[in-house]
Parts: structure tokens; sequence; C-alpha cells
């Protein structure tokens, strides 16, 4: 069965930084799951920093959607699979629906990547975002985006075997200091 690792942090908060330096250590033969889909030139920026930070070595998987195919694909050869980033992927399906927004569907498709990590032998770090400290949203399709993605961490976190939260670059691991009852 797979591990499952889980990166969080706000924007800015080092935490692909952190996920990438969990890689390195960790893995030998490392595949990066990628989910953005570019639309302008600020998501081009980003995603052309995150491709000068990866290794050469590192096999890429541009994954916008049906990622879970990937992980199961990935899994057969690697021994970590990099998947950044989950609240991109979440956005990507959430898109995808237009004005019929579907949580069931959400929460399959999120069942999917949960079943695939598990599935393979490789580990998966998932990095995502930390999107409910703020203002709430001031129209509803952000709203909608910002419960889904906190209900989709509360999820993957509960499958995690570790959850790291990254703030200003410093990461804190969850899990260690998680209160159950």
């Amino acid at each position: 069965m797979g591990k499952i690792v889980l990166i969080t942090g706000g924007a800015r908060s080092g935490k692909s930084e952190f996920a990438e330096r969990y890689a390195k250590k960790f893995g030998k033969i490392v595949s990066y799951i990628a989910t953005a889909e570019i639309y302008d030139d600020e998501m081009r920026a980003r995603v052309d920093l995150h491709k000068k930070r990866r290794p050469r070595e590192w096999k890429t998987y541009e994954c916008p959607k049906d990622a879970h195919i990937a992980i199961e694909e990935a899994g057969k050869y690697s021994d970590l699979i990099l998947f950044d980033c989950l609240t991109v992927y979440l956005s990507n399906l959430i898109l995808s629906m237009e004005d019929n927004i579907d949580e069931t569907k959400v929460n399959q498709a999120i069942d999917l990547l949960i079943a695939a990590a598990k599935k393979i032998s490789a580990a998966t770090v998932f990095v995502t975002n930390e999107v409910g400290a703020g203002i709430v949203p001031e129209n509803k399709l952000a709203r909608i985006f910002r419960d889904m993605a906190g209900r989709v961490n509360q999820k993957m976190a509960s499958n995690a075997d570790d959850v790291y939260l990254v703030v200003s670059g410093c990461a804190i691991d969850l899990k260690k200091f998680a209160v159950n009852i």
C-alpha cells in the first residue's frame, strides 16, 4: 500500500519548495504530476518557475483531469510521486462542470486519487492550498471553491500518513501534534 503525504499552506508559503526537497530526499525515481492549465501570462510564469526547479530526471505528467490514471502509471516505475497541486486540480474539476457544480462528482474524483495512491507501492506527495483562513469571498463560485477545498483537504488529510503545514518556508508535522478525540 502506498504512503500518502499531504503538504498544505497558504499562497507563497513555500509548500511546493518543501515538497520538492522532500521528493529529492526520499525519492530515488520521482514522477511529477502537474495539474495547472495555462490561461494567462501569470500562470505561465508560475509553471515555468516550477519547471526550472524540477530535476531533469523527474518524469512529468501534465494532468489537469483524470490524474488518478497518471498516479497509477507513474507508480509502475517511480518510488515517489509529487502531485502539485490538489487545489488547482479541484479548480479544474469545478470549472469543467460550468453551472452544474456537483460535489458528489468532485468527491468521486478525489476518491479515485486516494485509491490510486493507496494502490501503488510508491509514496504520493500531494501539495494543496489552505484557502479558508481569509475573509469570506464575495462571489458564489469563490465560496463554493473555498468550502470544497476545505472538505477535500480534510478528506486527504484523514487518508494521509503524514501531513505538513508550511508557513513562511517552515514545515510543521501536523499529525505529530494532532489531537484525536
